[in-house]
Parts: C-alpha cells; structure tokens; sequence
C-alpha cells in the first residue's frame, strides 16, 4: 500500500495518522513501525514520526491468521427460529463474535453449537451468521442468519433502516422533555480509539427518545434507532448531558448500583422475514437485574 501526504495530514504522528485512515489499532502499528515495516521515503521511521507534506508511505499489512472457532454447549434464550433465522436475547456480559481475548463463550460459539453448521457464511469465520451486534454489557434481541440469502436480505433491511428496534434505558439525571430526537454524525474519537464520538466526519446517526418514567435522579426512557452505528445510544444521549446509568465509558466511571455495564436491553425487533416478507416481531423480557434496579429507584 502506497499513501502520500497532503498539506492536511502534515504534522501528525505516524501511527496515529494511519490508524484513523486505516482503521487500525495504534498498539499493531506502532508493532510494524518498531519492525521497520513501514517505509517513508525509503527509510523505515518510529511510531513517533510527525508527517510532512510530500512523505512517500509504503506498507502492507499482514493478513490475519483467523483462528478455528470451536461450537460450545452454550444455553440461548431463543425468542423465535426457523429455517432461516433465529431471535435470541443475549444475556448480559456474553460477547457476540470472537475476537482478540474472546475466542470462546461467545454468542458465535452458542449458535454454531445450536445451529449444527447451519449459518451464513458472509461475514467470515469468526461471525458467521451475525449481521448486526450489540455490546457485551448490552442485553436482549439480536437476530442471528442461517444462510446467505437470509443474511443479504437482513442486511438490506438494516441499510434501509426498515428494521424495528426499540431499546430500554436507564439515564442519568431527569430528562425534561417527553420525547425528543438526537441527531449527530458518529465516528472513532480522535483521542481515544476505543471510544466513539459525535465527529464532523462521522456516519449520519439518529436517535428518537422517549420518557418512561422519572425518578429523583434517573430517567427510564425507550430509545428507537433510526440508524445503527457503533455505541450510538450511549453517545447519543452522553452527548446531551445523559449518559446511560452505569456506563463507565461515556459516563461516571463507578455508580452506587454497580450496574457491571450500561443499562441497555434491546427489547423489541422487528423485521419482514427474509423469505416470506411477514413481518416478525420479538420483544425480549427486561431481565431481573433492570427489573429490580426500577424497583430500588421507584422506592
């Protein structure tokens, strides 16, 4: 790969400057950095090098070796299935697909165990069947494919942003308005990758919102997701001075409730069935630990 640098980009680091480009971690490029295999100019540079208008970048990217990912007896809280599809509310703390530090007890490993096999292959190895996610610490509906064209069809619907999906959330602080809509570009924060941020280069985000419940300190409120980026509930409400309860993210860092992650259930999906066109829908029970947390702040 070739990049040459545009009055723009000079005078950022190196490794900082590839890794938004090109969407990778800042710990692998300062690691081919150190190991001269990035080149500016002819000569191999440190992660710490300040760009200059002009510079000449060549590099390549090792291709990763994609573990074998092992079914596992898993128990799924399944909310519906057939041929094509399967609906299962994902409990708290369980990861969706594997990935570095995760490559078992994952919701992959649960549903190649289930499913025998039978799973879309289109995005790989390590997610086969996933077509959308939600975070680790994130409970409820997420709809696993069983074959390609169920996964290209839910895809279309998710691009289209047809797809029913309304969520339960705790905030923080006591909401004004009944209802309301937050609209702001989502992307990588500049400062701190593993976070996002409303960006002015982002993509376009929409989040409708609606009060359940006020408490002295908290909001219950139902979120409905016009789009679906990365962490958008949670930066979308953050970003209006509400963080979810328990997100130590885009929140406080430690709450009196030790909540062990965001209050966020994905409760309702709703999607026309990729083969039939019926329109589904699943609705996944609140668990126990939101249950009882509404019941501590309504007494």
């Amino acid at each position: 790969m070739i990049l040459e640098i545009t009055e723009n980009q000079a005078g950022e680091r190196i490794d900082r400057f590839l890794a938004d480009s090109q969407d990778l971690t800042r710990s692998f490029l300062q690691k081919i950095l150190k190991d001269g295999e990035v080149i500016v100019n002819g000569k191999s540079v440190k992660p710490n090098y300040k760009l200059r208008k002009g510079d000449r970048i060549e590099f390549e990217i090792p291709e990763a070796v994609e573990p074998d990912i092992v079914a596992e007896d898993i128990p799924l809280s399944i909310l519906y299935e057939d041929a094509d599809v399967l609906v299962v509310d994902k409990p708290k703390g369980m990861v969706v697909h594997p990935a570095a530090g995760h490559y078992s007890q994952t919701l992959v490993n649960a549903v190649m165990y289930h499913c025998k096999g039978e799973l879309s292959g289109i995005n790989g190895v390590l997610r086969p069947g996933i077509v959308h996610r939600i975070d680790r610490d994130t409970t409820g509906s997420i709809i696993i494919c069983k074959n390609d064209m169920a996964h290209n069809e839910i895809a279309r619907q998710l691009k289209e942003h047809s797809i029913n999906r309304r969520y339960r959330a705790i905030v923080t602080g006591v909401l004004k308005d009944e209802e309301g809509t937050i609209e702001g570009a989502i992307g990588r924060d500049k400062k701190d990758r593993k976070k996002m941020a409303i960006t002015a280069d982002g993509k376009p985000a929409v989040t409708h919102y609606k009060v359940l419940q006020r408490f002295k300190h908290y909001t219950y409120v139902e979120c409905v997701l016009e789009t679906g980026r990365t962490h958008q509930i949670r930066v979308h409400m953050a970003s209006i001075g509400h963080p979810l309860l328990g997100d130590e993210v885009y929140g406080r860092k430690s709450d009196k409730y030790k909540c062990e992650g965001q209050c966020l259930h994905a409760m309702t999906l709703g999607f026309h069935h990729p083969r039939t066109g019926e329109y589904i829908e699943v609705n996944a029970p609140l668990p126990p630990y939101f249950e009882h947390l509404l019941a501590v702040l309504e007494s």
